[in-house]
């Protein structure tokens, strides 16, 4: 039987096969290749977007209408202010659904109880499923109430059950990062558990329940898939002014542009990624300011 001695002398084993081994090594290589590779794909489509479409920078871009006719003089305003409403839709119906319910599976459910794991289970696996099957469990479910689907609520119901799994994972998170002692304190001085969370819990977690809601409003904005299979309009020439107005967003205007084989319609669905990444920049601009403005260290 060896010894204390010889066990603590006897090299370990990640020693001998850990980073210098060459199965370790040319893993490591390979990763950094494809991380580079997929890099500098991601500049080169950068720079070629912008390169063909700064020149379609310009007020017509957002003043006018798509046009099959004069695409040099065309624009995506539809597209701007469907996008508008759409996101606005999608933020009213899924945050305060998604913090709620945040809140009560963190705070006040049994994780004992079979149906609080079954919803476990379910949330983990919600927020890993294609885009396309929101789409069509909104088809579904507006054929079932006589809901026209290429309209502003059909897109916005489409685009918050596809970011609640997101919100409510990572509010959950925010949530737990809150000291047990501010909970606490807050029961010994004699709030309800209620209070607690309304006044304590909650606003300590601002900034992460910010941050993840506006990061999975950005992945709402850049979908394109669910909102054509509902149909949403490629071609539209008047601004949506309700909740059953027809609509177009970005996403579905560049599919349509990029399609196109004119040379014009490429130029416009260039600019509209400019405009749609400045969005998306923007947004999670506004969720690190947030984090930053709001973020206490325990």
């Amino acid at each position: 039987m060896a010894t204390i001695g010889q066990i603590a002398t006897r090299p370990l084993r990640a020693e001998q096969h850990g980073e210098r081994s060459l199965a370790s090594i040319a893993f490591l290589v390979t990763l950094w290749l494809a991380l580079a590779f997929a890099v500098l794909c991601l500049i080169t489509l950068l720079v070629t977007s912008f390169l063909d479409g700064v020149g379609r920078l310009d007020g017509n871009l957002f003043t006018q209408y798509s046009s099959q006719v004069r695409p040099e003089t065309g624009g995506a305003r539809a597209a701007i202010w469907g996008t508008v409403w759409v996101i606005g839709l999608t933020a009213v119906l899924a945050i305060p659904l998604g913090v709620a319910a945040a809140v009560y599976l963190e705070e006040f459910a049994d994780p004992d109880r079979w149906y609080n794991r079954l919803v476990e289970v379910n949330l983990q696996n919600l927020a890993a499923v294609p885009a396309i099957v929101y789409g069509m469990l909104t088809a579904g479910l507006a054929l079932t109430i006589g809901l026209r689907r290429g309209v502003v609520l059909a897109g916005g119901i489409a685009l918050a059950l596809l970011i609640l799994p997101v919100i409510i994972i990572t509010t959950r998170e925010a949530l737990r990062a809150v000291p047990a002692e501010i909970r606490q304190g807050s029961l010994a001085l004699g709030a309800t558990p209620l209070m607690t969370v309304w006044k304590q819990t909650l606003p300590s977690a601002v900034p992460g329940v910010a941050t993840g809601t506006i990061l999975a409003l950005s992945r709402a904005l850049g979908e394109a898939a669910p909102l054509l299979l509902l149909g949403a309009v490629v071609f539209i020439r008047f601004d949506p002014d309700g909740l059953m107005s027809g609509f177009t967003t970005m996403p579905v205007q560049i599919f349509n542009w990029a399609s196109q084989p004119q040379a014009e319609f490429r130029e416009l669905a260039a600019a509209a990624i400019i405009v749609l990444l400045a969005m998306l920049l923007l947004m999670n601009a506004v969720a690190i300011l947030i984090r930053n403005r709001y973020q206490r260290r325990w």
